[in-house]
Parts: C-alpha cells; sequence; structure tokens
C-alpha cells in the first residue's frame, strides 16, 4: 500500500514538472505575440557591412584632450604648479645654478649664467639653489617676477645680476591635457578654466564648444579632441541560465562587431545554452513588429554561412537560449530536491533515534539481545 502511494506522489510530481517545463516559449519571437518574424533584406550582415553614422558624445565616454595652442590672456599672474624658463648673467662663476650653457668653441661653458626651467612650487617659490635661496613670485606678471629675482640675487651679493623670464607652461594646460570623463550631466571639466557641456556633440562640434569656453581665458586656443573611450554605445549578450538565473554581458560598439565577435567575447557557449540565438534590436521594423533576427549557429560555425552573422548595432540585445532538456532538469530538481532533503533528515532521524534507544543501549547494540533471544 505504501509503495502505492510513494508512486502515485512520484507521478503526479512528475506531471507538475512537465506542465511547468510546457509553459516555457522557446520559438526566437517576442513574448505575448503571434506576428511573423520579418527580416529586413538589407539588414547588414558579415561580408555586407555599413559604417555607423558619425559618433555622438554621451556620458560616460573619455575624452582625451590635448593643448596645441595654450596661451594666457594678458596680464596673466603667475600660480603655483606654472613653469617658467629662467636665464641669469652676472652671477658668481664658482656657484652656477643650472645647467652650464654652450657660448662658443673657444670658452665651451659660461659658468657666470644661470639658466633652466622652474616649477613654481607650494607657496609660490622657486629654488635659485643652496647659495642663491628662494623667490617667491607666485601672484606676479612675468615682468614683476623677472624684476623680484634681479633685486633678489642682489641681496645674495651679484652686483649687476641681467635676468630673462619666460612663462613656458602653466598649470591651467595641464588641467586640460588629459583623459577626461563625460559626466552625468554631459560636460567635462577642465579644472580651474569650469566645465563645457559635450553631450549630443560629435567630435568636431566637441572641440569647437571647448575652444569657444576656453577663449574666455586664452588667446586664440586651440586643442584636439579625440574619443579615449567608447563607452556609450553598448550592445548586450544575455545567455538564459537553465532556471539558474540570466547572465548578461556589456560590451561597447566598435562598429565592426557581429554575432560571431558578441559569442567569442563570452568566450563561447556554456554546457545548459543550446543553438537557439537570435537579435532583439530595439524599436518596430517596416511591418510595425519587435525586430527579431533568428541566428543560424550551426551555419554560421560549421559551414561558414553568413547570411545570419549580422553585423551588430548600438542598443541591440544577442540572446543564447538555453537548452531545454537541461532546463527540464533544474526544473525537476526544484521539486524533488526539497522532499529528498526532507526524506533524508527523516531517515537520519529515525535511525538516531533507533540507536539510542533504551533497548539497544541494553543490548549492547543488538534489539533481540534485549528480549533473551
Amino acid at each position: 500500500m505504501d509503495g502505492n502511494r510513494a508512486t502515485k506522489l512520484a507521478m503526479v510530481l512528475l506531471c507538475g514538472c512537465l506542465l511547468c517545463a510546457g509553459c516555457r516559449s522557446v520559438a526566437p519571437r517576442p513574448v505575448h505575440t503571434n506576428a511573423p518574424l520579418w527580416i529586413p533584406p538589407d539588414a547588414p550582415r558579415e561580408l555586407d557591412k555599413v559604417i555607423l553614422p558619425i559618433y555622438t558624445i554621451e556620458p560616460p565616454d573619455v575624452l582625451s584632450i590635448d593643448a596645441i595652442n595654450i596661451v594666457p590672456r594678458s596680464p596673466y599672474y603667475l600660480k603655483t604648479g606654472d613653469r617658467i624658463e629662467l636665464y641669469v648673467e652676472g652671477v658668481f662663476p664658482e656657484q652656477p645654478i643650472g645647467r652650464k650653457v654652450p657660448i662658443g668653441d673657444a670658452e665651451p661653458y659660461a659658468e657666470q649664467t644661470i639658466y633652466e626651467q622652474y616649477m613654481i612650487e607650494s607657496g609660490g617659490i622657486v629654488h635659485l639653489g643652496p647659495r642663491y635661496g628662494s623667490v617667491r613670485i607666485a601672484g606676479k606678471t612675468v615682468e614683476d617676477a623677472r624684476l623680484a629675482i634681479e633685486k633678489h640675487l642682489q641681496t645674495r651679493s651679484v652686483a649687476n645680476p641681467k635676468a630673462t623670464l619666460f612663462l613656458r607652461e602653466t598649470v591651467g594646460k595641464q588641467q586640460i591635457i588629459d583623459e577626461h570623463l563625460v559626466g552625468p550631466d554631459g560636460t567635462v571639466t577642465l579644472g580651474s578654466y569650469g566645465s563645457v557641456s559635450v553631450v549630443g556633440k560629435t567630435v568636431a562640434e566637441a572641440k569647437a564648444a571647448i575652444e569657444a569656453h576656453l577663449s574666455q581665458f586664452l588667446e586664440a586656443p586651440e586643442v584636439s579632441v579625440v574619443v579615449f573611450a567608447f563607452n556609450s554605445k553598448v550592445y548586450y549578450v544575455i545567455t538564459q541560465g537553465a532556471g539558474l538565473g540570466d547572465a548578461v554581458v556589456r560590451f561597447p560598439v566598435m562598429g565592426n562587431e557581429t554575432v560571431m565577435d558578441a559569442i567569442s567575447g563570452i568566450n563561447g557557449l556554456t554546457a545548459a545554452s543550446s543553438a537557439r540565438i537570435w537579435i532583439a534590436r530595439p524599436g518596430k521594423n517596416a511591418a510595425g513588429c519587435d525586430q527579431i533576427l533568428p541566428v543560424d549557429w550551426l551555419g554560421i560555425t560549421q559551414r561558414g554561412d553568413v547570411a545570419t552573422n549580422y553585423q551588430l548595432l548600438p542598443g541591440d540585445r544577442v540572446y543564447v537560449a538555453e537548452d531545454k532538456w537541461i532546463a527540464f532538469d533544474q526544473a525537476v530538481s526544484k521539486f524533488t530536491s526539497p522532499l529528498e532533503r526532507i526524506m533524508g533528515f527523516t531517515l537520519l532521524g529515525t535511525g538516531t533515534v533507533t540507536r539510542l534507544s533504551g533497548n539497544v543501549l541494553k543490548g549492547g547494540g543488538n534489539p533481540n539481545t534485549a528480549r533473551g533471544f
């Protein structure tokens, strides 16, 4: 009788699993629609690719900006971090500062000169060496800084120093030359020069916008702009997990990827994947239906058939369906695993109680001994 009940229970569970598994849709078509698949004949493929539209900048792209002409408007006041080039005549020959400057064959080096590039350090000072000390020049114009250096050298017993000072690089230029992340508000930050909106612009338009913004602070600024990281235009590869959760991988669109490239990006199909693959493209097709492009995976890989090796466009979803038998096995396991654990726990508890019963202990582990047999 108990055996019949167990058999009936197993049959009920099996039928329930079959019904649940049968509710899954395996056809590569949109959910809750009976519209026929309509594949555009001009869909780009492996041997018939198209050039994508001109790239427009969006968050979170990364732009690489380089400075071609960065000259501050006059008057410019030196700042900490600026780089200057200093040339001074008339200093002590026994205490030269900087590298020696060649002036001719007969006299190869003139050691009575200062000629070096310096960075204005914290506190707005430049160090001229142990003999000549430091001079504070931040907040001064180039001419005022030159006069301050000459005056300082006179206090160090230099009779008639003649200084020439050039501004070689501003700290603002260092803030411009870098990789800049396009923020959520669509702007790039240029340090002390503020922010510039570049969202929705092409690279040429972004260059013009940045130069127009910098013209408030610089004389005829000129920069170069390239996209360092294409992060805003992407496609997705979704692998169905046979009841254990789907996996989604995001890839940037570089303009040349096909279905084969997408699958290679996830190191091929998994053990739970089937050969049923399709592309779900955002928007409606010419027939007003969802854009579903079925992929003949075996044809692409085994026969070299490029008819369904479609070129991927921004926003595409490459969907890899699960193997239905593995999905069925997982569905059955969801029903049977709890019962197996319950039955295992019950059997373990029963065995433990039996072994620890008084009769067993009295008989040295043999229940028949307690009865005198």
